[in-house]
């Protein structure tokens, strides 16, 4: 595994105080609109904030409770249970990795077993924290844009509440990215340019999504009670018929499915193996046409002589954004992707793109006892081997 250094901890700190923080700005918006005579907006912000948690929490137990043995914390079960069921238990685990880290960093370990333990610990806290950011920050960014727009004000809170929501949301989706990627060998890691670009093209597609859902609740506050569900569901199903197999067994396995349609509504994320450029355009084509049929529908609602009439150029603005999102995608799969070195030395790798992958090389983990299979599993979904790669690959996870 890629060696955890200063620099990692450093990183795994920051991710920890930004998720801290994240929440003392959720709590801070919602008892602002309580002191403001506003229960209705400040109940709506706390279920978000609990329904985004407890997902997050039962999949961290679900884990814990699957994981090898010599790898959980060496604490007593129910008071890990006891910490999961007061929504602490993601917070555990970034407090458990730190000091894990620490302790690699501090004693300059450079055991195999160290290291592997520390890229166990962090493969689920990036992959927590994608769940918990996609389930409670998109839907409280629509939210916050919603009560601005009709209140035609903007309080601290909210803008504050909106730009750490913005780059929680990116930032995310770059951490899980590159926490896949590091079970490829060191040369096939990102660049910083890479990421650079990465994080952009994600903030650019998922800001005119939730621009115009938040439009849309503006007009029909009831509409989006209804298109949500609607198209959460058709995401549902389509997760469902390409055959995930993330958790332990089917029930939990719903579950997953259930949290990454909701992260579909607001952004592309792949969960199946093989070419990924046509779900691709099957899925931008999608949300183009549904943002679409919003941003129209909040056109023709709209009374021209509102107070929001400034909003016009704000959504004349959202389709170039959207399209400069897709543009900085296919730049980056075009010249930035790791994939353009991996050319040159004859294979690929796959990320929501296409092409074959026979020189693609996994880090393969030794000991079965040290695998992280939920993300390993994820790895080799996303990026695709070359047959005896694989068949080496699926005998390593059937070990566990």
């Amino acid at each position: 595994p890629p060696r955890f250094g200063p620099l990692q901890l450093a990183l795994a700190a920051a991710g920890t105080a930004a998720a801290a923080l994240d929440l003392c700005m959720d709590g801070w918006v919602a008892a602002d609109y309580a002191r403001r005579g506003q229960p209705g907006w400040a109940a709506l912000s706390l279920s978000l904030l609990a329904v985004a948690s407890a997902a997050a929490q039962a999949c961290s137990w679900l884990w814990l409770r699957s994981d090898p043995p010599a790898l959980r914390p060496a604490v007593p079960v129910a008071l890990l249970a006891a910490l999961h069921l007061l929504q602490l238990g993601f917070f555990f685990r970034c407090l458990h990795a730190l000091k894990v880290g620490w302790k690699v960093c501090r004693a300059k370990a450079e055991e195999e077993e160290e290291q592997r333990h520390m890229a166990f610990l962090s493969h689920d806290i990036s992959m927590l924290r994608l769940f918990e950011t996609f389930l409670e920050n998109t839907p409280q960014l629509t939210l916050l844009l919603y009560i601005i727009l009709r209140t035609n004000k903007a309080e601290l809170s909210q803008g504050l509440g909106i730009g750490t929501a913005f780059l929680c949301v990116s930032w995310s989706l770059l951490d899980y990215h590159q926490s896949l990627r590091s079970f490829l060998q060191d040369k096939y890691e990102l660049s910083l340019g890479s990421s650079i670009i990465y994080f952009l093209w994600n903030l650019f597609l998922i800001c005119p999504r939730i621009l115009v859902v938040a439009l849309f609740a503006l007009l029909w506050p009831y509409g989006v009670a209804l298109h949500f569900p609607l198209v959460w569901l058709a995401m549902f199903l389509w997760v469902s018929l390409q055959g995930t197999d993330f958790m332990e067994s089917s029930g939990p396995e719903q579950l997953y499915r259930a949290m990454v349609a909701v992260i579909l509504y607001f952004s592309w994320f792949n969960v199946a193996q093989g070419r990924t450029l046509y779900r691709s355009i099957i899925y931008h084509g999608f949300i183009l046409v549904d943002s679409t049929l919003l941003a129209l529908a909040w056109l023709w609602g709209q009374d021209p002589s509102e107070e929001h009439s400034y909003l016009l150029p704000v959504v004349s603005a959202a389709l170039p954004c959207y399209l400069l999102g897709l543009g900085l995608r296919v730049t980056y799969y075009k010249w930035l992707h790791p994939n353009m070195q991996v050319q040159q030395e004859g294979g690929y790798d796959e990320v929501d793109a296409s092409g074959g992958s026979d020189g693609l090389e996994f880090r393969m983990f030794l000991e079965p006892d040290l695998v992280n299979r939920r993300m390993q599993w994820l790895a080799q979904t996303q990026f695709p081997l070359s047959k005896p790669a694989r068949q080496h690959f699926l005998n390593g996870a059937a070990a566990v």
